[in-house]
């Protein structure tokens, strides 16, 4: 299936070239200037959030002026000048929004920590976060009403790097924040992680009252990638700010080694990851390589090996990775721009969690979640030289 969905989608886009053999060009600004050139709108959706994040990330790389330039004018776009975020609603509680907050944390931080109305929209967030409904043992709801007692692996990458940087930030000495940091770490853990293949269900529900709920754990049925690749990315992103004095520390680092391991174990010989990760269902008619994940997973390898957090074995794994991206999830337009292929729309816990429903949503061209991740593993690849 994903060599008849790559077909499709290729037909689809236009002329197309093959990969060229000897660019000279990065990856990670020659993805985000194309993009660029699609006449794409912002928004304060978590899917901007990211592709903004890996312009950032690409613009600084790269010492680009104009690219980091456009990312900082876009952030600043989406707030006020009283420090209200525009198009967010402080009574609605979905963890989805607030990944936007890293967006104005990194351009407050690295502007000087002068604009005091980036501080106000961050601290609108964070506040938030003091109101938000929990599960029975202190879980953030995925999104209230219809999410009651539900945590999702995205929601990690949602809310924590955010909540983490914060903290940092504003209150490092914060050891009640620290804790309740973990503590969301701690019951996706408990709750999600399959102690045979080290990788995680994509969420749970704590009352188990869910169509898809196992009755033990509350744990929903199967591995999705892009919801393990969000749940990586964040155990590596929290890791780089978390306080080393803090117990908690040690215990993040060893949820992230031991999931590192179960993904390399999980990577296929193509060098990527299938949509539906159990075993059992690798190369399944109706499974795939999907891109996102894939993207997200080189990404937290490259960036865990650089901050010391994973052993260097693992750049090996992420080299493979990419070799497979840049050849058959980039796709080379004969206007000299490049698009993403590959990415799944959408997965969600909203309905029976089946192995047909997450197989049965369609792949997006130039899907941000995938684009944004594929340019945040650029950066890392060529932070290192490779």
């Amino acid at each position: 299936m994903h060599l008849q969905t790559l077909t499709a989608l290729l037909a689809c886009a236009g002329p197309t070239l093959a990969a060229p053999t000897n660019t000279s060009k990065p990856f990670s600004t020659w993805m985000s200037s194309s993009w660029l050139s699609k006449g794409q709108k912002l928004n304060n959706h978590y899917v901007m959030a990211v592709i903004h994040e890996g312009i950032q990330k690409a613009a600084t790389t790269q010492k680009d002026a104009k690219l980091l330039s456009y990312a900082s004018n876009a952030i600043s776009s989406i707030v006020k000048q009283d420090g209200t975020l525009i198009g967010w609603d402080a009574t609605f509680y979905t963890l989805d929004d607030i990944r936007m907050g890293n967006n104005i944390l990194y351009f407050w931080n690295a502007e000087g920590r002068k604009d005091k109305k980036y501080e106000i929209a961050a601290k609108g967030l964070r506040d938030q976060l003091d109101r938000w409904p929990r599960t029975p043992t202190g879980g953030f709801w995925h999104r209230a009403p219809i999410y009651a007692n539900q945590m999702w692996l995205d929601g990690i990458y949602m809310a924590d790097t955010f909540y983490a940087t914060y903290t940092s930030y504003f209150e490092p000495g914060n050891t009640t924040a620290w804790n309740d940091i973990q503590l969301q770490f701690d019951l996706i853990e408990k709750h999600t992680r399959n102690h045979t293949s080290n990788l995680l269900y994509h969420g749970y529900s704590e009352d188990k009252s869910t169509v898809w709920a196992d009755p033990v754990t509350g744990a929903s049925p199967y591995v999705w990638d892009r919801a393990l690749g969000w749940y990586f990315v964040a155990l590596v992103e929290v890791l780089e700010v978390f306080p080393k004095s803090h117990p908690g520390f040690a215990k993040l680092k060893g949820y992230l080694t031991t999931l590192a391991d179960g993904i390399k174990k999980a990577q296929d010989v193509s060098g990527g990851w299938w949509l539906i990760m159990d075993e059992e269902f690798a190369g399944e008619k109706s499974n795939y390589i999907e891109s996102s994940a894939t993207a997200m997973f080189t990404y937290s390898y490259l960036k865990g090996v650089r901050l010391g957090l994973l052993d260097r074995q693992y750049t090996a794994t992420a080299l493979k990775a990419w070799d497979l991206m840049t050849e058959d999830f980039v796709q080379y337009e004969k206007n000299g721009t490049l698009s993403w292929t590959g990415t799944v729309e959408v997965g969600s816990l909203k309905g029976d969690a089946s192995y047909e429903y997450y197989t049965t949503v369609p792949l997006s061209l130039n899907d941000g979640k995938g684009l944004g991740a594929f340019v945040y593993a650029a950066t890392e690849i060529e932070l290192a030289g490779l």
